[in-house]
């Protein structure tokens, strides 16, 4: 890896220095290479240390690199794709394009999503109105690559209560497999960059705070909002691509060196 003279550089130092990585990236590194620290990388192309991190953090953004716990900052391999928009007409089902249920408990709705299950329907949900709430994870090719939390009030599985289900997996999958019971009438999504929570963190072998793509699903009725899901994606391993459908799909491509 060489140095270069990024003083006389009109653009930002850090997005110069984001520049140059990437290419010794191509050139001089192998996947899941372990990077110098960055006291030695500061030093070797005469920048600050808070120059550098912003131009990792830049690089670990667009998928370069992932930092890994206990290892380092590590070349990141080329992405693999899971599609995300599928059928507008299919609620969330078990073992459908690697989801699996992990677990399903009664709790309290975060603000925003109290907010899209009272949208078409009766009116405003009530905040201390708990509803059932189903983890699932997502695993492609050995790789976790989602997790989701599924928000179902009870007015939408009425039946659940006549299912004998303990906690975990097995009352997830009798959440889902009533839902299967309801006239799907259609799906709103949306995609937005954040910020990866604890859980989320460690399930997808990420460090708190890493960014993701939250990828917020309103399922409804004719009575309304049925179901809410938001699923954390890692940024690092997903390209969203929009087709004329307008589902929504995550490719990924090996990289190419220039």
């Amino acid at each position: 890896m060489g140095t270069t003279q990024l003083e006389t550089v009109p653009e930002p130092k850090y997005w110069h220095l984001k520049t140059v990585l990437s290419e010794a990236l191509d050139q001089d590194f192998a996947v899941g290479e372990v990077l110098p620290n960055e006291r030695e990388l500061a030093a070797r192309f005469g920048v600050a240390r808070a120059t550098l991190r912003q131009a990792l953090e830049q690089l670990e953004l667009e998928g370069r690199l992932q930092r890994r716990r206990g290892v380092g900052t590590t070349v990141a391999p080329p992405r693999v794709g899971v599609a995300v928009g599928g059928t507008q007409h299919s609620w969330p089902a078990e073992g459908v394009d690697g989801w699996e249920p992990v677990d399903a408990a009664e709790t309290l709705p975060p603000a925003a999503v109290r907010a899209l299950l009272g949208a078409g329907g009766a009116g405003a949900f009530a905040a201390d109105q708990p509803v059932h709430t189903v983890r699932r994870t997502r695993v492609t090719q050995g790789q976790a690559v989602a997790a989701e939390l599924l928000y179902v009030p009870a007015v939408s599985v009425p039946g659940l209560t006549a299912i004998e289900a303990p906690a975990g997996p097995a009352r997830a999958r009798a959440v889902l497999r009533e839902l299967q019971r309801l006239v799907l009438e259609g799906q709103d999504r949306s995609v937005e960059l954040g910020s990866a929570r604890a859980d989320d963190a460690k399930e997808l072998d990420r460090l708190p705070g890493a960014p993701v793509l939250l990828v917020t699903t309103r399922y409804f009725t004719a009575a309304g909002t049925a179901a809410v899901s938001v699923a954390t994606y890692r940024a690092d391993t997903c390209r969203l691509t929009f087709g004329d459908s307008g589902d929504v799909e995550i490719t990924h491509e090996p990289r190419v060196a220039s």
